[in-house]
């Protein structure tokens, strides 16, 4: 009995001891930043306990005005965390060669699989972004551009019914509108969301969203495989099911038009790329069926995960960036009205049945000014993880191999040495004079380096798409309880309830 009390004692005193030293080198590297206090076992955890999902936000934003630009954090177990919103820093990180996405990114697995956005740099994120590429080809966006014109047309269509009465979620109607923009120019497929206020992937995916950020802030995220004693595990499978039945059906239905037409010999795949682009207006899926890796197509789990991951990313992001610019524009009217003013000059008595054009939509200048500094105001993504795969010399210490490094987009956006008065929405910041005078790494709305995301063109062209023809039907107001909106953020940033506008039809 006595022996096995010491053999206990003496595990116990040793894993004591190593834990000790460990957080002494953490220590150590916390005093060349600056960062909160924290629980010797349990970090930071303890400041979240009990907080709301918009709490969480404001806590992990505004640790930046409180202790500086980059903060060292020392979380539950010894984790050690660098957050960082200093430029010098973050191109740092984003160009180091030995970085992946951080462990947050392993929630994502059970619903995306490895696709793009969650694959770890090597054979098969390069296999894999050469295959996407081509789908953002600028000739491959001009293709988009003719359903982007139309899902907007339905939108604004969908809105007259809220014109000239009181406030209402403009996020609900937005998310519907891209959901099919992204299905139909990447997947091929129209299913018609507008019409089905009550989606039940759009819904899944929102669900999906609030689980995996509970579980970034518990205690117990370092060990996945207690993942099931998480209240909402078995919730959280149930969900996942019906986002990968959804995109399931998509690829089939895809698959069936293609095996059709080959069949009756209408369309033939040319994957060169000097035709890719004008023969056939191939899309996204029509690449991921059709393609080969070593001789071999990809298999039906490898097509899904890429599909989820666009699904995902196409319309989520792209529905917080118009929805939040639709809010500073119902917010300024002064901007609203010189944005008016623009396309009026440009389209003139057509603006309300315009087809956009590429070569159109570049005359937006102003417009473009305005997207912009929405962005980064309310980037769609605030925050990104990274994950060192070797040592990084930073503000004179070595921080080593497998510290996690969360880069907040938002903070970096808001530095007042680089954004004077930073919490005002200025389009003339992205003048041209003024956008010279800032560094590559001041402005990242689609984050940089090798990671970045593949589709900030589509994003922007379906952005300014939007608004053109919105703002052509429309005047956007405030909604009574705009004040009252709060952000939140899991995988993209989203307001706590509803961005509450109204509007006016234009005469």
């Amino acid at each position: 009995m006595w022996l096995v009390l010491s053999v206990i004692f003496a595990t116990i005193g040793y894993w004591l001891f190593n834990y000790h030293k460990t957080r002494q080198k953490l220590l150590a590297i916390q005093s060349h930043f600056n960062g909160p206090p924290t629980h010797y076992f349990l970090g930071n955890f303890p400041i979240f306990i009990g907080k709301s999902i918009p709490d969480i936000f404001n806590i992990i934003t505004k640790m930046h005005k409180v202790y500086g630009e980059d903060i060292a954090i020392i979380a539950a177990f010894n984790e050690l965390v660098i957050d960082l919103s200093s430029s010098r820093n973050v191109e740092k990180v984003l160009l180091a060669k030995s970085i992946k996405k951080s462990f947050v990114y392993n929630f994502l697995e059970p619903w995306l699989g490895t696709g793009l956005l969650t694959v770890p740099t090597g054979e098969k994120w390069f296999q894999r972004r050469k295959i996407i590429t081509p789908t953002f080809h600028f000739k491959m966006l001009d293709n988009f551009l003719e359903v982007f014109n139309r899902e907007a047309d339905v939108l604004v269509e969908k809105l007259k019914v809220r014109s000239g009465k009181g406030e209402f979620d403009i996020y609900d109607y937005v998310t519907l509108y891209a959901l099919d923009s992204i299905c139909e120019t990447s997947m091929g497929v129209q299913i018609h969301a507008q019409d089905d206020p009550g989606n039940e992937y759009a819904t899944a995916v929102k669900q999906m969203s609030t689980f995996i950020l509970r579980r970034i802030f518990n205690p117990l995220r370092s060990f996945p495989r207690l993942f099931f004693l998480f209240p909402f595990a078995k919730e959280q499978k149930n969900v996942i099911r019906k986002l990968h039945n959804f995109t399931n059906s998509v690829i089939d239905s895809r698959r069936k038009v293609l095996e059709r037409e080959q069949a009756s010999s209408t369309v033939a795949f040319d994957l060169q790329e000097e035709n890719m682009y004008s023969k056939r207006k191939i899309t996204f899926l029509d690449l991921l069926l059709s393609v080969t890796v070593e001789g071999k197509p990809l298999s039906r789990e490898d097509i899904r995960e890429e599909v989820d991951t666009f699904m995902f990313e196409g319309h989520d992001t792209t529905t917080s960036g118009i929805s939040f610019t639709i809010w500073h524009l119902a917010k300024h009217q002064d901007v609203q009205q010189k944005l008016c003013d623009e396309i009026d000059q440009i389209l003139g008595a057509e603006k309300k049945t315009a087809e956009l054009t590429n070569v159109k939509i570049q005359e937006f200048e102003y417009l473009d000014m305005v997207v912009k500094e929405s962005l980064r105001l309310i980037p769609p993504v605030p925050i990104i993880g990274r994950q060192l795969i070797e040592d990084l010399e930073m503000n004179g210490t070595t921080i080593p191999a497998g510290t996690q490094i969360n880069i907040k987009i938002y903070n970096i956006h808001r530095n007042p040495k680089i954004w004077p008065d930073p919490e005002r929405f200025d389009p003339d910041r992205f003048s041209k004079t003024n956008e010279d005078k800032r560094g590559p790494y001041d402005y990242i709305p689609f984050s940089a380096g090798s990671r970045n995301c593949i589709g900030q063109r589509y994003a922007m062209m379906e952005l300014k798409v939007t608004l053109i023809k919105l703002l052509a039907s429309y005047r956007i107001l405030p909604g009574e309880s705009m004040e009252k909106m709060r952000f939140k953020t899991d995988l993209v940033i989203r307001p706590n309830e509803t961005i509450p506008i109204k509007l006016v039809e234009r005469v």
